[in-house]
């Protein structure tokens, strides 16, 4: 399997592709169901609909719920809670969803080898996913080994201490190799749009030669492309368990990888990186907070922009509507529409099916009166 070099020993003139490359970009992203929502349903630039969301939903391996008490109303659902969660979103005009995996520690190790297991609980689900729903809902699948890491991080970690603080370092192109044999398990299973949220140097061209290589060339990607080394993703480590391991060799952060909050640059690079080795979209994470990164891409790339209306961020607005401090429907339909005026053609959020449901409230409203 070819993997490209570091993005940063590259130039962008190595990682332009031959016109007959271009032109078979093109017509996948013509013919994805990724695409065809975003340039049909998400046009208007002065409104959010149901078909703009992208509903994250957390699993895991038992067959009953448990709570994120960080996240309230979201679950660790079992299999079967996912599947009536996914047609009750469906029924709502959400027709996109994205899976996180809580994964058993004993699984866990640092090459997360069990991220590409055929038989793992996101290949099963996605498998169910489409035989319930086919075509009716676009299956996103993070690509990414920190839930299946015992370093907690989206990289393997050297044995060395020669990283940052006499630590290990993250090891990029063998991580790399990893997430295409993931993405490749998971387009086998039946995704229709994987999204790499690791941040290696080089992830997305090796993604898309690896894809290619195996015959799914209309597997679109969604490259996180601004994932910001933030402070708002505390909620979503613990519905994981992914954070970083204090007790390990590995960095105690993430900041090694994801981008400084202070740089605005930096993005444009890696959009224009990105868009050169195939990204079908690009995301900014997180969301609120990096509403000028949103604009910023979106007036300078022709890719269509994903926002990530992160944890940290749901966490906040539930917490004060807990309060009685913010009515939280308002608050939440205005974040969604500042998201899309930013220029996000898609938006992921957890408050995507109540959202949904709330804007179709309105409209049977409007259609009463």
């Amino acid at each position: 399997m070819r993997i490209h070099l570091s993005r940063s020993c590259c130039s962008l003139g190595t990682l332009r592709r031959s016109a007959r490359q271009h032109t078979e970009a093109v017509l996948r992203f013509i013919s994805s169901a990724l695409v065809c929502w975003v340039c049909l349903l998400c046009a208007c630039d002065g409104s959010v609909l149901p078909q703009n969301f992208i509903y994250p939903l957390f699993l895991h391996t038992k067959d009953y719920n448990e709570k994120i008490a960080s996240m309230p109303g979201c679950e660790r659902h079992s299999v079967d809670s996912v599947m009536k969660e996914v047609g009750e979103a469906v029924a709502e005009g959400v027709t996109n969803i994205i899976l996180f995996p809580k994964i058993p520690d004993d699984v866990k190790t640092n090459a997360a080898d069990a991220c590409y297991d055929p038989a793992g609980l996101i290949p099963e689900t996605i498998k169910k996913i489409k035989s319930a729903y086919g075509g009716r809902v676009n299956v996103w699948t993070d690509v990414a080994l920190d839930p299946y890491s015992d370093q907690g991080h989206d990289g393997m970690v050297s044995s060395d201490k020669r990283g940052d603080g006499g630590r290990g370092r993250i090891m990029n192109d063998e991580t790399i190799e990893q997430l295409c044999r993931q993405a490749i398990c998971q387009a086998r299973a039946g995704a229709d749009v994987v999204a790499p949220s690791d941040m290696m140097d080089g992830r997305v061209g090796a993604l898309r030669d690896a894809l290619d290589s195996e015959g799914f060339t209309d597997v679109s990607i969604v490259s996180y492309t601004a994932k910001y080394a933030s402070a708002f993703y505390g909620p979503f480590r613990d519905a994981l368990d992914s954070a970083p391991r204090e007790s390990s060799n590995a960095p105690p952060n993430k900041k090694t990888y994801q981008m400084d909050p202070a740089n605005s640059r930096e993005a444009l690079i890696e959009a224009q990186l990105d868009a050169a080795e195939g990204a079908d979209m690009l995301m900014v994470k997180p969301g609120m907070p990096y509403l000028d990164i949103i604009k910023l891409l979106k007036d300078n790339t022709n890719l269509p922009i994903s926002a990530y209306h992160v944890s940290g961020e749901y966490a906040m607005m539930k917490a004060a509507a807990e309060k009685g401090w913010i009515n939280e429907r308002d608050v939440c339909l205005e974040t969604l529409l500042c998201f899309k005026r930013a220029g996000a053609d898609a938006i992921l959020t957890y408050y995507a099916k109540q959202a949904a449901r709330w804007i179709n409230e309105d409209g049977l409203m409007r259609l009463k009166k």
